[in-house]
């Protein structure tokens, strides 16, 4: 059967966003068009990695001779956005797999969103083959949107328990952090 696709072509808003506290918090990633809201759950890491796939698309799209396709070197202030996600938040879907092109035809970033899949333990023929997902969200986005994206969700992604200054790992306000130096550290 073929997938639920979630398509958002020019959504209205395209954003990742949280709910909870830092340390705690659950990242979405939520497209909006008209009334039409669809969130899919994420994580932190996945969150930082497609903002820094967009900015390196779009850095490589602005090296090219000429820039064809007039790609802003930072993101447009107008297309800022700051407001929380659009509640209330019904995930979808967790993402568990999310490929990120670029459509020359349309001049557009196109990120695509798949959940989490399990292999069935009883189907052994298909052990060499990805299961096909029973939904994906499917987004197209123009490149000053993905710039104002990306910020955003670098900045959100930033927005969490301060690291470690030694050790690098998050720390928490209510309990104590206690880190060890690397080995070859005095």
């Amino acid at each position: 059967m073929a997938p639920v696709v979630h398509g958002f072509d020019w959504p209205d808003r395209f954003v990742v966003g949280t709910i909870g506290d830092p340390g705690e918090r659950t990242f979405y990633l939520q497209a909006k068009a008209g009334r039409e809201v669809v969130s899919v759950a994420l994580e932190k890491q996945q969150s930082a990695q497609l903002a820094a796939g967009i900015d390196h698309i779009l850095d490589e799209l602005r090296a090219q001779d000429g820039n064809p396709y007039h790609v802003p070197a930072d993101m447009p202030e107008e297309l800022r956005d700051d407001e929380p996600l659009d509640g209330p938040v019904l995930e979808q879907f967790r993402v568990g797999t999310m490929t990120l092109g670029w459509d020359p035809s349309t001049s557009q970033i196109v990120i695509e969103a798949m959940p989490i899949t399990t292999i069935d333990d009883e189907d052994e023929d298909g052990l060499d083959e990805e299961p096909e997902p029973d939904e994906l969200l499917v987004v197209r986005i123009p490149v000053g949107s993905a710039r104002a994206f990306a910020l955003r969700t670098r900045e959100v992604v930033a927005a969490g328990r301060p690291l470690c200054p030694l050790c690098g790992s998050p720390m928490s306000p209510d309990r104590p952090h206690e880190c060890r130096l690397p080995d070859d550290q005095p």
